[in-house]
């Protein structure tokens, strides 16, 4: 992706973090819209650069267990939930790749399937990739604009583990494949 940046934009990755760091922006939402509106990015490239420039991406960090602690601050009691489905996913196949951010962490086959987000201190947030399924049972489609996910999982209590949540992400994972 960063190579059909430079491609498509003629600037390199570093020029673009650059450009928005003279902007002195430090919102990935005010990033995106000014990248967006202002240059004409997709969503995707918009994203990388947020990213980058804020230094919130998996690869912009030494230790990305850090990453995964650090969003359960204040929020520790949904600890036990993020470490039930983490295994859970794994269990679906060997090719499975977390990637932790600075709010969720993103579960990738291919592509992106899932996002284990705490999102607040009563919200624990499974984002689920499986555009085109109506939702049904557990499964709400996702109302957001800009989301990452078609679909998400709301969890307020370990006891909401259900076997049904696992059959969701399972199936985002063959899709994804």
């Amino acid at each position: 992706m960063i190579d059909n940046l430079q491609k498509n934009t003629g600037k390199s990755l570093e020029d673009w973090i650059q450009i928005v760091q003279q902007q002195k922006l430090q919102k990935h939402g005010e990033i995106l819209k000014f990248l967006k509106g202002d240059h004409g990015f997709t969503h995707g490239f918009a994203n990388l650069v947020a990213h980058k420039a804020l230094k919130s991406d998996a690869g912009s960090t030494e230790n990305t267990d850090d990453l995964v602690k650090n969003q359960y601050k204040g929020k520790e009691h949904f600890w036990p939930i993020y470490e039930k489905l983490k295994k859970g996913i794994e269990s679906l196949g060997p090719d499975i790749e977390f990637a932790p951010k600075n709010a969720y962490v993103s579960i990738k086959r291919k592509k992106q399937f899932a996002m284990l987000v705490p999102a607040t201190k009563t919200r624990f947030e499974i984002g689920v990739n499986l555009k085109g399924q109506a939702p049904e049972g557990i499964l709400e489609a996702e109302s957001k604009a800009n989301a990452m996910c078609s679909h998400k999982i709301v969890i307020n209590h370990e006891e909401q583990l259900s076997p049904e949540v696992l059959d969701w992400l399972k199936k985002a994972y063959h899709a994804a494949g």
